[in-house]
């Protein structure tokens, strides 16, 4: 690999737009920690997500692929990733997360040496109903950050010291219901809300964005600003963890999101298959000791994550580009898929310095409906890539199923996913 790092960490927030960080202009202090990071790092200031929800957007960040092959249609994943590559390079590969949707139901274990999902798939039984148990006594819907940063230290602690290592950490605090703990539960708000509260909130803005009240919608986003500054600091424990263990110089460190969260702008709230502003330009800081402190206004894509750790190592690098040398010129895309009555529907967006444009296409008979085009010439970059996105992948019309497993579904449904 690259002669300037011995380890790479990929440190990625659930549900964290990057407007809502203090170092891209938010006007609350969310996250001290972070800004730090930001000035010894590259702060891409355009930074898009492939896609605008987590079944398409994670699988992106790890392989490097647009969603349309990395993923099958049922969202199994479909295409190696950079846990694969890093593991044929004689690097130990670990990941630890709790979102069921990247979880080995769905073959994201592949290539990680350790793989916690915090799910106990094809573990003992009682372990399984013991941990279900516990879960509906207090709540509970995924590992908070705390116990992610334990999991994944432990881990890298059981390493040999001369063992180089890849780790990706995926922290889900950011992601609705918004539950701040402690302290942070009354940061942003004199209100304190119960999580039972939170979560019937949350759901009814999923379910009936219009009957949000101004009031609610702010206590939303004072309630996710919270899990926000949450987030920051256990990232600030994690990256002095790695500082006391004289990792963090050795390591190219890499933060961002696989998507972001709305808040009524375009009338919905959360994640859905949408393509705006707010759910897909998301943070990206590189930290690189030879090439530190210095922002980027060029558009880029979470797809460039993995093709700038392929492309320092010489390995092609698939649908993105280098971060360490990004074009000016750059057409970024990002496409999801429609979801209940809209399967037959894929979106896609391209963003450049000029402006962007919007698309949908229609699977069963290749129409294409052009929106909101900011400039002509983008009108054709998008009709262009689309055609090459057809021909690339093979576009399915069925309804997408999966079979998984039942604490999977419980953990979807209090996240919002399922009703």
């Amino acid at each position: 690999m690259a002669d300037n790092w011995e380890h790479i960490i990929l440190l990625s927030a659930d549900a964290l737009r990057a407007d809502h960080l203090s170092c891209y202009g938010y006007h609350r202090e969310t996250s001290p920690v972070i800004d730090e990071l930001a000035s010894e790092s590259i702060r891409f200031e355009n930074a898009y997500s492939a896609s605008s929800h987590t079944r398409e957007a994670v699988p992106a960040l790890l392989t490097g692929e647009y969603p349309d092959v990395a993923v099958d249609d049922n969202y199994r994943l479909a295409t190696d990733t950079i846990a694969s590559t890093l593991s044929e390079e004689g690097f130990a590969t670990g990941g630890f997360h709790s979102n069921p949707f990247v979880s080995r139901a769905y073959g994201f274990g592949r290539g990680f040496d350790e793989f916690d999902d915090d799910l106990h798939l094809g573990k003992h039984k009682l372990i399984a109903l013991a941990q279900r148990a516990l879960d509906k006594l207090r709540n509970r819907h995924y590992a908070r950050a705390e116990e992610i940063n334990e999991r994944s230290l432990a881990w890298i602690d059981s390493l040999d010291s001369d063992q180089s290592f890849f780790l990706w950490n995926h922290y889900m605090d950011t992601h609705g219901p918004y539950e701040p703990p402690g302290k942070f539960a009354t940061l942003y708000t004199d209100t304190r809300v119960s999580n039972r509260d939170s979560q019937s909130l949350y759901q009814r803005a999923i379910k009936k964005p219009r009957s949000i009240s101004e009031e609610e919608r702010q206590l939303l986003i004072d309630l996710y600003d919270a899990e926000i500054r949450y987030n920051d600091e256990q990232i600030g424990m994690f990256l002095k963890a790695l500082r006391e263990r004289g990792l963090l110089d050795q390591s190219l460190l890499i933060f961002t999101s696989d998507h972001g969260d709305a808040f009524g702008e375009h009338g919905y709230y959360e994640h859905p298959r949408y393509l705006h502003e707010e759910l897909t330009h998301v943070p990206l800081l590189v930290r690189n000791m030879d090439d530190c402190s210095r922002r980027v206004a060029y558009p880029v894509s979470t797809i460039d994550v993995v093709a700038s750790i392929k492309d320092s190592a010489g390995y092609e690098v698939g649908d993105g580009r280098s971060l360490f040398n990004p074009s000016a010129d750059r057409r970024v895309f990002s496409q999801a898929r429609g979801e209940n009555d809209c399967t037959h529907i894929r979106r896609y967006v391209v963003r450049t310095r000029k402006g962007e444009c919007f698309c949908e296409r229609n699977q069963k008979n290749g129409s294409l409906d052009v929106r909101d085009a900011s400039h002509q010439s983008l009108r054709s970059d998008l009709e262009e890539h689309i055609d090459q996105r057809v021909s690339t992948a093979n576009d399915n019309d069925d309804e997408i199923t999966t079979n998984v497993d039942e604490d999977i579904e419980r953990r979807l449904q209090a996240l919002g996913y399922k009703e």
